[in-house]
């Protein structure tokens, strides 16, 4: 079985991008669920109603997110009408939302997708490990096929989850820096690993933001407002193919696809 993961998407251009592109790099690579970071979607930070839809329509079959799932209040009536949008799983409880959740492909293969947020240099959060464990013993109980999206700044805390639970789930992957790391492997227990998918959106930017805007913020130190950029569109991700008896990885590799060239992957 293979498995899409999509980087951050950001604005209307990783959205539009990815309508384009997606039905084609489903086809060409035999895709049989896609799991894609939706958290910057509308406007750059945040989800609506209408955006989170657009992603369900392009062919994404969960929507995680992180520390900007909150910037949007639309997203309170995604979760309560949907569950295919989760928050990461380690905000206190009684938090809106979900977490961790069970899904099924088209072929009816179960798989449990986990949504972590990081606790190194981001704002205050229950242990990710602690959560991701507790976690990974509650899906366990349904299906061997896990995935793992660990939304975090700090590399190194992102290494640290991958052997935390490698065995443990399928794959584990970083999402947040909007920049794709060249790490992709199958650590020693099977679990597939990525630092960071990187970003669906605008590469002639900083991150996906208008790099005038950033320089002037860095040159100044003063307020800025930062818009999303518009040029160089770009989907960033992985692909990960799961033997379904076992959940074990059988492998992994870096996906880039460019708005103006064929597509193609590492």
């Amino acid at each position: 079985m293979n498995i899409l993961l999509i980087g951050d998407i950001t604005g209307s251009p990783g959205r539009d991008i990815l309508k384009q592109k997606l039905p084609s790099l489903k086809k060409k690579e035999a895709i049989d669920f896609v799991i894609a970071n939706g958290e910057n979607i509308a406007g750059g930070s945040g989800i609506t109603v209408d955006t989170f839809e657009e992603l369900l329509a392009a062919g994404v079959d969960v929507v995680t997110s992180g520390d900007h799932i909150w910037k949007q209040k639309e997203v309170l009536t995604v979760f309560d009408n949907e569950t295919q949008l989760l928050r990461p799983v380690n905000y206190p409880e009684g938090t809106p939302g979900r977490g961790a959740y069970i899904f099924h492909t088209k072929q009816n293969i179960t798989i449990g997708v986990i949504n972590l947020l990081g606790s190194v240099f981001m704002g205050p959060i229950d242990c990710p490990f602690r959560s991701a464990a507790k976690a990974v013993q509650q899906l366990k109980n349904d299906t061997k096929i896990i995935f793992v999206d660990f939304h975090a700044e700090a590399t190194s805390e992102k290494v640290a989850m991958g052997w935390h639970l490698d065995g443990l789930v399928s794959c584990v992957f970083g999402t947040h820096t909007h920049v794709q790391t060249a790490d992709e492997r199958i650590l020693q227990q099977g679990t597939a690993y990525i630092t960071d998918l990187g970003m669906t959106g605008p590469f002639d930017s900083v991150i996906g933001r208008k790099k005038e805007q950033i320089l002037e913020r860095f040159l100044t130190h003063r307020p800025v407002r930062f818009q999303v950029a518009e040029k160089d569109i770009r989907i960033n991700g992985a692909i990960v193919s799961i033997d379904d008896k076992t959940g074990k990885a059988l492998s992994i590799k870096r996906v880039q696809v460019a708005e103006d060239k064929d597509l193609h992957s590492q």
